[in-house]
């Protein structure tokens, strides 16, 4: 909407951002948000964050409360899978490269209806053009990450948004994040996968607005 001031930016080690030396952890991924809400002067602020998106505003949220107005948390949880299946990814791209995961991720991150239209070709290209480090630093981050105990103290309000066909972080772990944080909502979106604002934007669009204008009104 042209009404909302909105700041998207590419953590480090992606986009367009520099890859400081790693690994990394979330400490710093968090520390690297607030210090560019702070160069933006920017408070307050209703913060979106998708899967490792989503470790990082809880990270915000518990860390710099000035910073956060209310926060959605999308096909995300408190802790992303375990650090067995994260040695496993590491290993197998230490060794092939990110090839040897691309298949395997994007099942996880789309539902088998996305994967039989062309936009799956961009969504592996993107995936296989970041740096092997990039995917090692972060998946460090998260693997070293249980924010359990300081999300569950959270008193902002919070929108769970997850699709049913995710089983990169399945909805039912973002839900039990959710139902931690007190008046803390949850969607589902049937048929949708880890990236419901791709497979269907229209419904999370609706979703996302729906909760902007309740924090806004109040």
């Amino acid at each position: 909407p042209d009404d909302y001031h909105i700041i998207r930016y590419d953590k480090r080690s992606h986009g367009l951002s520099s890859m400081p030396p790693g690994p990394y952890t979330m400490d710093e991924l968090v520390a690297d948000l607030a210090q560019l809400l702070d160069h933006l002067k920017v408070h307050d602020a209703i913060v979106v964050g998708l899967s490792v998106g989503g470790l990082i505003a809880q990270g915000l949220a518990a860390s710099r409360p000035d910073l956060v107005r209310a926060m959605v948390l999308s096909n995300t949880a408190s802790t992303i899978a375990t650090r067995d299946v994260w040695e496993g990814r590491f290993d197998a791209v230490r060794t092939g490269g990110l090839e040897a995961i691309s298949e395997p991720t994007l099942a996880r991150w789309f539902p088998p209806k996305f994967h039989k239209t062309p936009e799956i070709d961009g969504w592996r290209t993107m995936f296989l053009r970041q740096p092997r480090e990039a995917f090692l630093f972060c998946g460090r981050a998260i693997s070293e990450t249980d924010y359990s105990d300081s999300t569950s103290r959270l008193t902002i309000p919070v929108l769970g948004i997850g699709g049913s066909e995710d089983t990169s972080t399945p909805a039912d772990l973002l839900r039990q994040t959710i139902d931690t944080v007190a008046g803390g909502r949850f969607h589902l979106i049937e048929g949708a996968g880890h990236l419901p604002c791709v497979d269907a934007a229209e419904e999370y669009a609706r979703v996302l607005n729906e909760f902007l204008n309740d924090v806004l009104a109040t």
